[in-house]
């Protein structure tokens, strides 16, 4: 028999869904880009504390990361909600990061007050910086989720899913450099670092044909030129490369350096790489945990589907930490199937009222989820044991993080 959500829970969310909504549409209306989330921070973080959460904000060295923490009655495990809330740039809440920091936030608070004397811990862990910042592989490196046992949150999408894979990427700066001069009088004198980064993206698009359906490679001219009238003597172009697996994208890499290489030395210039954010690992989906959560949201009329190679999958700093907890990312339909993500109709989707309805129903599973994995041993040993497994690791007890 599937577990149902308790009544008091669900009554909670329910008169939380006005604050929820009200908190999701001012944050959608103040998008701030990655690692500039000061107002969503302000918001959160004093909510919580208003709630009795104890608030550690400028974790990791990072302003706009923060911890918040609710301590049981009883020694117990530590579990993690996770937030986010930076916007993309020049669209705004285009990904719904407004959606995941409200109702992770909702859930939270109810699942404490449902159960103030819950054992263990729960925390809500604020992740500036997802989008293209890598923000918990970095809060992650510092030592924020060296205690947490277990990590949930959940994604705005055009469809309903327990889990979905996600890409591992690299980001990339590729620097090209050359020489000056007139573009009329001497061009012969000039080596144009314009010419190398447009055939550099020629030789990604020759790439393509060539590589694995489940690659990605894209990317922007960042910089191209000073002026029309001077041969550009340094271009940047930023590209994103991802692969199924880490493996995969470690042999796809040399590849896209070469075509850089190639095009430098084509055109008589120069070209570097670094990278802007760390590497994404790909995901790695705790399924004992999102099979909880899908009954729970089944009680409450959300059905998630099973997770599907046929599903697109995009990448995200999350992956990163699913290799060394387990963790999960189910997604929530807030429009019509087949709407793009990162788009303008995904960001108008983001503030309507189908997007506060379905993340009423999932905040409300997720916080059930929550007291089970602090209260229920077996459950969290399960979802430890699938996950040692995955990543080959020793069983629950016999190493410490």
């Amino acid at each position: 028999m599937n577990p149902a959500v308790p009544a008091q829970l669900r009554a909670d969310v329910r008169a939380r869904r006005p604050a929820l909504e009200q908190l999701s549409l001012d944050l959608h209306g103040t998008p701030e880009t990655r690692f500039e989330e000061h107002y969503a921070v302000e918001q959160l973080a004093g909510r919580l504390a208003a709630a009795g959460f104890e608030v550690d904000k400028g974790v990791a060295g990072l302003p706009t990361a923060f911890t918040a923490t609710h301590r049981g009655a009883a020694d117990g495990p530590t579990v993690a909600v996770l937030l986010e809330y930076d916007a993309l740039p020049g669209l705004g809440h285009g990904c719904g990061h407004n959606l995941i920091a409200a109702g992770g936030l909702t859930a939270a608070l109810a699942a404490a007050a449902t159960r103030p004397d819950h054992p263990g811990t729960l925390k809500v862990i604020g992740t500036p910086g997802e989008e293209g910042g890598g923000g918990k592989i970095l809060m992650l490196e510092r030592g924020v989720f060296q205690t947490v046992d277990a990590a949930v949150m959940f994604h705005p999408s055009d469809r309903n899913l327990r889990a979905r894979h996600a890409l591992a990427a690299s980001h990339l700066r590729m620097t090209f450099h050359g020489v000056a001069a007139h573009a009329a009088k001497a061009p012969w004198d000039g080596r144009s670092a314009a010419a190398a980064a447009q055939l550099f993206l020629t030789a990604v698009d020759s790439l393509r044909q060539f590589v694995p359906p489940t690659a990605r490679v894209h990317g922007i001219i960042a910089h191209g030129g000073a002026a029309p009238n001077v041969v550009p003597d340094r271009t940047e172009v930023d590209i994103f490369v991802r692969e199924a697996t880490s493996a995969a994208l470690d042999a796809l890499l040399p590849r896209v350096f070469a075509a850089a290489q190639g095009a430098a030395l084509a055109t008589g210039t120069t070209v570097e790489h670094t990278e802007t954010a760390p590497r994404y690992a790909e995901r790695n989906n705790n399924m004992v945990m999102a099979d909880r959560l899908a009954e729970y949201a089944a009680d409450v009329g959300l059905h998630l589907e099973p997770p599907s190679p046929a599903n697109p999958a995009g990448s995200s700093d999350i992956g990163n930490l699913s290799v060394e907890l387990p963790v999960i990312h189910p997604y929530v339909q807030i429009c019509s199937r087949d709407t793009p993500g990162h788009s303008v109709r995904m960001r108008e989707a983001a503030r309507s009222a189908r997007a506060h309805d379905a993340v009423q129903a999932i905040t409300t599973a997720l916080a059930a989820l929550v007291l089970d994995l602090l209260g229920d041993r077996d459950l969290l040993s399960a979802a430890h044991e699938e996950f040692h497994a995955s990543t080959a690791r020793p069983a629950l007890g016999q190493e410490s993080r």
